[in-house]
C-alpha cells in the first residue's frame, strides 16, 4: 500500500473514530506532532527581516544573484576537485 493510500485511510478512520480512539492515537503520536508557528506574528523575527531589507536597500549589505552564487559554488567545487587529485 502506498503512503498516500495509508494517509487517506487514516484520514477516513480519524474522521469517524470515537473520541476515545482519537485521543489514544494522539497519545501515541503526541511527541512527534510539530506545532505550526506563524512567523509573521513573531515581532522580533519580523523586525530582523525588516532590518535586513533596510540594509540591503541602503546598499550596506551585499547581495548576490542566484547565477553568481551558482558560479561561485562551481568554481569552489572545481578547486576542491583539483586539490583531491594532487
Amino acid at each position: 500500500m502506498t503512503t498516500a493510500a495509508i494517509r487517506e485511510r487514516l484520514y477516513d478512520y480519524i474522521r469517524v473514530a470515537d473520541d476515545k480512539k482519537v485521543k489514544a492515537i494522539y497519545a501515541l503520536l503526541e511527541d512527534q506532532v510539530i506545532p505550526v508557528v506563524d512567523w509573521s506574528e513573531d515581532k522580533d523575527f519580523v523586525a530582523e527581516l525588516n532590518e535586513r531589507v533596510r540594509r540591503y536597500e541602503a546598499g550596506i549589505d551585499p547581495s548576490f544573484s542566484l547565477a553568481e552564487v551558482k558560479a561561485e559554488l562551481e568554481q569552489l567545487d572545481k578547486e576542491r576537485a583539483k586539490s583531491f587529485t594532487k
